[in-house]
């Protein structure tokens, strides 16, 4: 996912991150309490308004005597305004009975009040219409006059047994894979029974967490616990075709500052309840104006064992943007010795250079790289030497100026490093045969740097090691991204996922290089892994073992455990570590993801690392 990379969340207002954020609104309201709407427009019920569709059958019509009664308000960010729900619902599930009035400033009406509103039908797209998402129906430019207070304020509840099996149906080709224009079905589809209820206000019971609180307050659970679950309490996303349905994002109508610090396995235990909003980052989204109370029950960072004498451990860590300028390096180094227990080799990915962010021409990475080491020793570990190729200057993506590329770290007493000069930005290294094995023609080296599929995306950087005689070829990856894939909950399904044509043609790259790496010696052990960016059923893993060239080695864990990262309520694999025939037919290895960030909402990257122990 991304990493977030791949995968961004929402703010606490639908429209923007923070209230400072501020992105255009669907219009410039004009707001009054007790004014008598327009005389020509038609009297109309919310369900009439909200219609059987995704959009409304009423779209930029005048309509008044819009009934109902005040659940929740927003006073504060660019979306203020209120949820109405009406009391005398039709016998239609497919139409909701809330909907959104948005008055663009603090308005003047509370939960309980029966009004009457007048306004304007208006379909806003958060994120806007390239972004691909559902359109969430609004009142605007509103009049509203206050009938009576003090009113029960109306409640749906969500559980297991009201959301379906299904996620989405099927778009329609004829409007380039839309579902806005078919009718719901709420009893058959996730995503249609969600829509069913946009703007009423929702209440579901104690709950599981399966996303931990993010820097922007939010969190997901799950409705429905029994669906795939984790080892730990999450809910994995094993499939294209089998999503999660009972995921939920929760958000705070409240100050920010009380909402509840959840790791994933926790439990949002009592009633939490709130209007059902849609937002650009993650969709529906229950805001909630009563929140249920935080139950810690998730587990702990988790540690692997340490590797044996004649075991050669090999890790892949994302330790997210790292420069001299952070403060994580006693974190990332107490990681890497304390859960890790001191790992051989370490790929490390995102890496940047000395000076960060800062857009100066600076591509070295020697300050960051020395600082991680320093810390690393400080923490009671390895002196680590380290081998890394510096890009050329904003040419491998990532954050502007950062000049992330990927490193390795190694133990240079249990292991010993082959140095062969030649390998800078640009040259290719290429595989040659010495003393009968497979050798590489620099090593650190860089694989294809001038193929296209590594157009501003990190080069893989290749190296040679030998470990008590063994020589392994080690492979260290950091893929593109999933930004710019459409959302699950996209108006567009299936989702298109137009970053994987990149990451396809880089995983071709690296299978390539491998095949002749193996066409040289078959036998070879070569370690290929690192952040790719993509799932272990993935066409781009696919791509990465054609030919039984390599083998994603997170698949000999049992389901429940394949996960690497956690979005949007769903525990998947981004980071994986593969392996040659040689390695695999020995059969004398172990994998272990070791859930130390993803689950945490005190992360310190947002990706877990993930260790191989093998016998070469």
């Amino acid at each position: 996912m991304p990493s977030k990379s791949a995968h961004p969340a929402s703010a606490v207002f639908s429209r923007s991150r923070l209230a400072a954020l501020t992105v255009a609104t669907a219009c410039c309201a004009s707001y009054a309490v007790a004014v008598t709407g327009p005389a020509h427009a038609a009297t109309v019920a919310v369900h009439d308004i909200q219609g059987t569709t995704r959009t409304s059958p009423l779209a930029g019509q005048q309509v008044a005597g819009v009934a109902g009664v005040v659940t929740a308000v927003r006073t504060y960010g660019s979306s203020r305004g209120f949820w109405l729900q009406d009391t005398a619902p039709d016998d239609d599930p497919a139409t909701s009975e809330g909907v959104f009035v948005f008055t663009g400033s603090s308005p003047a009406v509370r939960p309980g009040d029966a009004v009457t509103v007048a306004g304007t039908v208006s379909e806003y797209v958060p994120g806007g219409a390239s972004s691909g998402n559902q359109s969430l129906t609004e009142l605007t430019k509103p009049t509203v006059t206050v009938v009576s207070t003090g009113n029960e304020v109306p409640v749906t509840t969500v559980d297991a047994q009201s959301v379906p099996a299904a996620y989405a149906p099927a778009g329609d080709p004829a409007a380039g894979g839309s579902v806005n224009g078919l009718t719901l079905r709420p009893t058959k589809y996730a995503l249609d029974y969600y829509e069913s209820l946009e703007g009423e206000n929702i209440r579901i019971g104690s709950s599981r967490v399966v996303t931990a609180t993010d820097p922007y307050a939010e969190l997901w659970v799950t409705v429905k616990p029994g669906e795939h679950p984790t080892a730990r309490g999450g809910t994995r996303y094993g499939s294209y075709t089998s999503q999660n349905t009972g995921r939920l994002q929760i958000q705070s109508l409240g100050a920010v500052a009380d909402f509840p610090a959840a790791d994933v396995g926790d439990v949002l235990a009592g009633r939490t309840e709130g209007p059902l909003d849609f937002n650009q980052f993650g969709g529906y989204t229950l805001v909630a104006r009563e929140m249920g109370t935080l139950r810690e029950t998730g587990p702990g960072r988790e540690t692997t064992r340490a590797q044996g004498r004649g075991e050669l451990a090999v890790a892949t860590y994302n330790v997210e943007n790292l420069d001299p300028t952070d403060a994580t390096f006693e974190e990332h180094a107490a990681a890497i010795v304390d859960h890790l227990k001191s790992p051989d080799i370490v790929s490390l990915e995102e890496i940047q250079d000395n000076n960060g962010a800062k857009d100066d021409g600076t591509v070295a990475a020697d300050v960051t790289l020395t600082k991680l080491t320093d810390a690393i020793v400080a923490a009671g570990g390895p002196r680590y030497a380290w081998r890394s190729i510096d890009p050329q200057d904003k040419q491998d993506g990532g954050e502007p100026g950062g000049n992330i590329r990927q490193a390795f770290l190694f133990n240079p007493e249990r292991v010993s490093f082959t140095d062969r000069a030649g390998g800078d930005a640009t040259t290719a290294v290429g595989v040659t045969r010495e003393h009968g094995r497979a050798a590489l023609t620099a090593s650190p080296g860089r694989i294809d740097p001038a193929n296209a599929a590594w157009l501003n995306s990190r080069k893989p950087l290749a190296g040679e090691f030998t470990f008590r005689g063994k020589h392994v070829i080690v492979v260290a990856n950091h893929f593109a991204s999933k930004g710019g894939d459409q959302g699950l909950t996209s108006q567009y399904q299936p989702p298109a996922r137009s970053s994987e044509t990149q990451r396809h043609a880089q995983a071709e790259s690296v299978n390539s290089f491998v095949k002749s790496v193996l066409k040289v010696q078959r036998s070879a052990d070569v370690i290929v892994l690192g952040d790719i960016n993509d799932f272990e059923f993935s066409g781009t893993a696919q791509r990465l073992e054609a030919g039984g060239a390599l083998w994603s080695a997170i698949k000999s864990l049992p389901r429940e455990e394949r996960y690497t990262y956690d979005y949007q309520g769903n525990s998947q694999v981004l980071d994986q570590i593969l392996i040659s025939p040689s390695i695999r037919k020995k059969g004398a290895f172990r994998y272990d993801s070791v859930h130390i960030n993803s689950e945490f909402h005190d992360q310190i990257s947002d990706h877990d690392p993930q260790v191989l122990r093998v016998r070469p």
